[in-house]
């Protein structure tokens, strides 16, 4: 008989897209998660430090107003591995999520959130 606490690890893993988590580029975990990215859209807040006091815990939080929102997905640009974190949002769930990600260097941070109707990002630039 298989236990449910079998079944859970396997069900997490499920949306796991090693190609784009291991992507040694931003361009290349883009494009592994998405088919493109639209323009810049002004519908996205991206809430993080200008000057980051650490940078192994830079507190970062995302949230937008556009409608079905998908994932939301951060990278961090000079990063080794520069996806850092995807948020997969349940449908009619307000999209905003907080989170601390690391950081090796100074680095433009990329929000990138998925909607039914296509992909929008937003960058800013952390010290």
């Amino acid at each position: 008989m298989l236990s449910l606490g079998a079944l859970i690890p396997r069900i997490s893993l499920a949306a796991w897209n090693e190609k784009a988590f291991s992507a040694a580029d931003q361009d290349t975990a883009i494009d592994a998660l998405y088919d493109g990215i639209a323009d810049a859209s002004a519908n996205i807040n991206l809430k993080a430090p200008d000057i980051a006091e650490n940078g192994a815990v830079v507190p970062i939080t995302i949230s937008t107003d556009l409608p079905d929102v998908k994932s939301i997905s951060v990278m961090v640009a000079k990063n080794p591995l520069p996806l850092t974190a995807q948020f997969i949002i349940p449908e009619g769930t307000h999209p905003k999520v907080s989170c601390r990600i690391r950081m090796g260097e100074t680095s433009p941070v990329t929000a990138i959130v998925e909607t039914k109707t296509g992909n929008f990002k937003t960058s800013k630039e952390i010290k």
